[in-house]
């Protein structure tokens, strides 16, 4: 197993510590996730261990085959989109859903063997190239500032779910949200011990980093998460007993059969028109979320080559698919590459080494559950936060004096976060970028991919 340690010039020790980093920053989701596919219906255990080891499959791809730092895990967003636009409101059921994420991990590997998401990269114009690391800075600073509760989404149940009440029954919060400020965003509660463990926390690592101290991002998340046990922010189990080991609930229980089966009043040509764009919405979510992670995490790893691209990108995005497909069989939604890679990246980690030690904590996950419960928002809001406003140095690389250039850019950043969504701000940033091309009569300048995005997405928004 040849990582190039030196040729990066790092150590076993920097990049095991990266990938400790990693995990604490999004090991969230073994919780989160089959909290939200439980409202589908799921068994919570069976998603829960779906959901290391699908993580731990494509983190391992990654680490092994691509000898990247990135973490895959199931996406949230598109676990969203599973629960409460696929099984909720178009009425498929759970098995149904777990098919069609299975077809579109099928799609990804084809357009992955056949070139087409490297072409897509590679005809993503510059200045977007370098927009999509800001974005995807300020979206995850905006996850962590919420996740702490120093910013409060006002925005109703589903987002609150989405925020961490993991699967609690919210319908009783329906007056409370009706009768809550205007404003989408506002100030959380500052005289809350897990807000101030997070300011502080955050105060800590920015010391820590001030003093270039190599582990500062894991040194924060142990400190703030051993501070928060006395201020009972931080809750230690009462038992350490998972319970019962088993996948069998969800494992290879796909119902391919039922998407032709949807009643005579839909018919076969409707069936399959909703089916085409509820495979296309997965494709073009989870296409340009891995697209926008890889190219915004690598870029502050300065893993990127002089045009902007990143060396090996077939690698990591045939983890992904066969993530994707793995996962579905196991029994869970979309697995994506996760944007809270960054963290490790920042801390040191350059090789896949790193991928390798996050996927063995996820499959150790199984069996310590309780453990990495632990860890507080508290603690790992500041770790998004640092990094989201480290990314933010990739602005300096955009042509501010030229409006054809900044316009298109500042949609990608500023969409990101404000979408909740890296695929929706890339999109954007895409029309308009041709359109102002087009208008200024420089169709020619303008890679023929990205007149194909552009109309894909047009239909995506204003026709689909």
């Amino acid at each position: 197993m040849a990582f190039q340690l030196k040729e990066h010039q790092t150590t076993v020790r920097t990049e095991m510590m990266a990938g400790v980093t990693t995990f604490l920053t999004m090991c969230y989701i073994i919780f989160v996730n089959p909290s939200m596919l439980a409202q589908a219906g799921m068994d919570y255990q069976s998603v829960l261990i779906a959901t290391c080891i699908a993580a731990a499959v494509g983190t391992l791809v990654m680490g092994l085959y691509a000898n990247y730092p990135f973490a895959l895990a199931p996406g949230m967003g598109l676990n969203a989109f599973f629960v409460f636009s696929i099984v909720m409101t178009m009425g498929y059921t759970w098995q149904q859903a777990l098919a069609i994420v299975f077809i579109s991990g099928v799609l990804f590997i084809v357009l992955t063997l056949t070139g087409t998401r490297t072409a897509i990269v590679k005809a993503i114009p510059a200045t977007i190239k370098h927009a999509i690391p800001a974005g995807i800075g300020l979206f995850i600073a905006f996850i962590g500032l919420n996740n702490a509760g120093i910013i409060r989404v006002n925005q109703g149940p589903i987002l609150d779910i989405v925020f961490g009440y993991k699967g609690e029954d919210v319908t009783g919060m329906v007056p409370q949200i009706l009768e809550a400020p205007a404003q989408v965003l506002q100030l959380g509660n500052m005289q809350d011990p897990a807000v101030l463990l997070a300011i502080g926390g955050f105060a800590l690592l920015a010391v820590l980093m001030l003093f270039r101290i190599k582990t500062a991002m894991f040194i924060g998340i142990v400190l703030i998460t051993l501070i928060g046990i006395p201020l009972g922010v931080t809750q230690v189990p009462n038992t350490f007993d998972f319970g019962d080991l088993s996948l069998a609930p969800t494992f290879l229980q796909l119902d391919f059969a039922g998407l032709f089966n949807r009643g005579p009043d839909t018919g076969l040509l409707g069936m399959l028109f909703t089916l085409i764009m509820v495979v296309i919405s997965f494709t073009l979510v989870d296409l340009f979320d891995t697209i926008g992670t890889l190219l915004g995490t690598a870029d502050k790893g300065n893993m990127l080559d002089k045009d902007g691209n990143l060396p090996r990108i077939n690698q990591a995005l045939m983890a992904d698919a066969a993530a994707t497909t793995v996962g579905a069989l196991l029994g869970t939604s979309t697995v994506t590459t996760y944007i809270e890679s960054g963290s490790g990246i920042i801390a040191g980690g350059r090789t896949g080494l790193t991928a390798v030690v996050i996927a063995g904590l996820f499959l150790a996950a199984i069996f310590i559950a309780p453990i990495a419960a632990m860890i507080p928002s508290a603690a790992t809001s500041p770790i998004l936060i640092m990094v989201g406003v480290l990314m933010l140095d990739s602005l300096k690389k955009i042509n501010f004096d030229d409006l054809e250039e900044l316009l298109p850019a500042m949609l990608v950043v500023i969409v990101m976060p404000f979408s909740y969504s890296i695929a929706n701000g890339i999109a954007w940033g895409i029309i308009l970028y041709t359109v102002l091309k087009l208008v200024r009569g420089k169709g020619r300048e303008i890679h023929p991919m990205m007149y194909v995005l552009t109309v894909l997405f047009a239909l995506r928004y204003f026709i689909i």
